[in-house]
């Protein structure tokens, strides 16, 4: 499409992500349910023993099935799945792919599952204060942008981060060699 952008922002709003990105990166890694699951926006102690109860039944109802497509129908949200479907679209189209936070990370995991590939567009904005995002991102074997203890999703940090991509393209491409600065490695 003439005039479109090449960079891709992928966030997410909304309430009851992080469990189903928990869900799915318990899926999708194999690690402990238990170390999948955090605070989301800020629930307390006794709230975040009963979200990790909660999803525990959910496991138990039914184990995490290998399949992406069906771990995605059975514990994901519209929104991952959207998400994750963005990632493989904007890989298709070889866009850079900027995803803010854990949902989206666990999107581009989903997405990666399917074509693994597609990783090689993503740059993953911040490591959110969701401990699990971390996690997730050591099992992708990539490095977020930023480190700043920021816990949304929303596209904050990777609204961030795009300045930081944007200035080492600029880097990259438009800084001067020393053959084309003229200088010369010659003493006069």
């Amino acid at each position: 499409m003439p005039g479109a952008g090449n960079t891709l922002i992928l966030g997410e709003m909304g309430i009851g992500n992080t469990a189903a990105a928990a869900m799915l990166m318990h899926g999708l890694t194999g690690r402990e349910l238990i170390d999948c699951v955090g605070r989301g926006t800020g629930l307390d102690d006794g709230g975040l023993q009963r979200k990790r109860q909660l999803l525990a039944l959910a496991l138990e109802r039914r184990a995490a099935p290998p399949d992406p497509l069906e771990l995605l129908a059975e514990f994901g949200g519209f929104e991952i799945a959207m998400l994750a479907g963005a990632v493989l679209a904007g890989a298709a189209r070889r866009a850079v792919i900027l995803a803010d936070g854990f949902t989206a990370t666990v999107a581009a995991a989903l997405a990666a599952r399917w074509d693994p590939g597609v990783l090689d567009y993503c740059v993953f904005g911040h490591c959110s204060a969701e401990h699990a995002h971390r996690a997730l991102l050591e099992h992708l074997q990539v490095q977020p942008l930023l480190d700043l203890g920021m816990r949304l999703g929303e596209g904050s940090g990777a609204a961030l981060a795009l300045s930081v991509l944007r200035a080492a393209v600029a880097l990259f491409t438009e800084m001067a060699t020393f053959e084309g600065a003229g200088v010369s490695d010659k003493e006069a």
